[in-house]
């Protein structure tokens, strides 16, 4: 017997329940069991004002920042798209069907803001690991250090020849922000003011990358990685350190950024 056709028709009540929706087995659920928040408002409190609307939960913020970096989401305005459709985001979010999904330049807002003014994913960084201390994960005995490459958000047409880079002809009050941040940081010595060794070529958009041919093909810009992991259990001790004793293209960086703590 044939059935019915399945046409559209909007019911005037709903029951849902997104819990009943996410699987058992989904990554997000694994993840959330060990997710721990509750140190950010907090932490960031000093960095509201006490009066105007109120803001958006920087809770909310950092889980849909979690799902962009443990699904391969880099685009902020796509990782708003994502959360809005995807039922398990939206529970991981701890966010109803019906509710908003902030707009993607609410994030660079606050990463650039109060995240980066506060500190706060460093904090977020260390609490973890005193976690995994407190758990009996990190003896602070074993220790391997690892170094990566990841490719810059640069154009490689778009550079300058270390001949012709004179940083003495921008207007920082035109430049974009990562402009500026290179230029506020350009003499210390973490940023490899140690160095008499100039990079072969400068990017206009992200001058603060590297020109390198590591990988043995064609030359691209990029930032050097490198991490201090406990290896009883793979826990990460030192967030990355850019640009720290690493070798890019005859650009010897100063060494400085890596902390071998094992105290705990």
């Amino acid at each position: 017997m044939l059935g019915p056709r399945q046409e559209a028709q909007a019911a005037l009540f709903y029951e849902f329940s997104l819990e009943d929706h996410v699987p058992q087995n989904h990554l997000l659920r694994s993840i959330d069991r060990f997710v721990d928040l509750s140190s950010i408002r907090p932490h960031l409190a000093e960095f509201y004002s006490h009066t105007g609307r109120p803001s958006i939960d920087p809770e909310l913020l950092i889980r849909m920042l979690l799902v962009g970096y443990c699904l391969g989401i880099r685009s902020e305005r796509r990782l708003c798209e994502e959360v809005h459709l995807n039922l398990a985001y939206r529970w991981f979010c701890r966010l109803d069907l019906a509710d908003p999904v902030p707009n993607h330049s609410t994030f660079s807002k606050n990463r650039h803001g109060r995240f980066r003014e506060s500190d706060l994913l460093r904090h977020l960084f260390e609490t973890t690991v005193a976690r995994c201390i407190a758990d009996g994960l990190v003896s602070g005995q074993r220790f391997a250090a690892d170094a990566s490459l990841i490719e810059a958000d640069a154009n490689k047409q778009n550079s300058t020849p270390k001949e012709d880079w004179d940083t003495g002809t921008i207007k920082p009050e035109d430049a974009t922000r990562a402009v500026r941040e290179y230029l506020e940081v350009l003499d210390d010595a973490a940023f490899g003011g140690a160095s008499e060794v100039e990079p072969k070529f400068t990017s206009h958009s992200d001058p603060a990358s590297q020109w390198t041919a590591a990988r043995k093909g064609p030359a691209f810009f990029a930032y050097s990685t490198n991490y201090l992991i406990d290896t009883d259990h793979s826990v990460e001790r030192q967030p990355p350190c850019p640009r720290a004793t690493t070798i890019l293209a005859g650009f010897q960086a100063a060494e400085v950024g890596v902390s071998f703590n094992v105290s705990g």
